[in-house]
């Protein structure tokens, strides 16, 4: 009884391994064609423990099993914590906006002309779907325009104003700067400075 129980855990113990790296396998595949972290931490697990199961002499018999499931076990876990340390789809969740507030601040462009009422804008970082409705404060932007959202007015609209219009107080001093020299007046500074 004993031997053919031995031998029973034996053939067991290669069934398993075969059917650990063919569901591995599988897996793995699935997760190529769906990429996302569904399936490779489970697909490497399993695959990685089938493998040794097909390697593991044949003497461990009826603990075969038991030896599959605590490397699917310690396997699945060096995997997780390598694919959450070294976040292989990257950005670690950063890509993701996860308030309207942070798009304030984001670019991207229009997709269809943006007027006070309406428009559609492709934001460059806009989270899951890029696409927003979008509106103007005044005027109109024309399609193709690399846009600003100014206010994120709660996600569902933003408003929004082309980046060739806005000019910050930076702006403002150079082009006045640029005006004294053209016409030859200097600042008052830059005579205190002198003298």
């Amino acid at each position: 009884m004993a031997s053919w129980l031995f031998a029973q855990a034996s053939i067991l113990g290669q069934d398993l391994a075969l059917l650990l790296v063919v569901a591995g396998a599988g897996l793995v595949i699935a997760e190529a064609m769906a990429p996302g972290a569904h399936f490779i931490v489970l697909g490497v697990a399993l695959l990685v423990a089938g493998i040794a199961g097909l390697l593991l002499p044949s003497s461990i018999g009826i603990f075969a099993p038991l030896v599959l499931a605590a490397l699917v076990l310690v396997v699945g876990g060096i995997t997780l914590y390598g694919y959450r340390q070294f976040d292989f789809y990257g950005g670690k969740g950063s890509g993701q906006t996860s308030s309207s507030d942070d798009l304030r601040g984001k670019t991207g462009h229009v997709t269809e002309r943006v007027t006070e009422t309406g428009g559609e804008v492709k934001l460059a970082e806009g989270g899951f779907n890029p696409l927003y409705r979008a509106r103007c404060v005044d005027g109109e932007i024309a399609e193709g325009t690399e846009v600003i959202v100014i206010d994120p007015g709660g996600g569902n609209v933003v408003t929004v104003e082309a980046i060739s219009e806005i000019e910050d107080d930076i702006d403002r001093e150079l082009a006045e700067e640029a005006r004294a020299a053209e016409t030859g007046t200097s600042e008052p500074d830059a005579d205190a400075d002198a003298a």
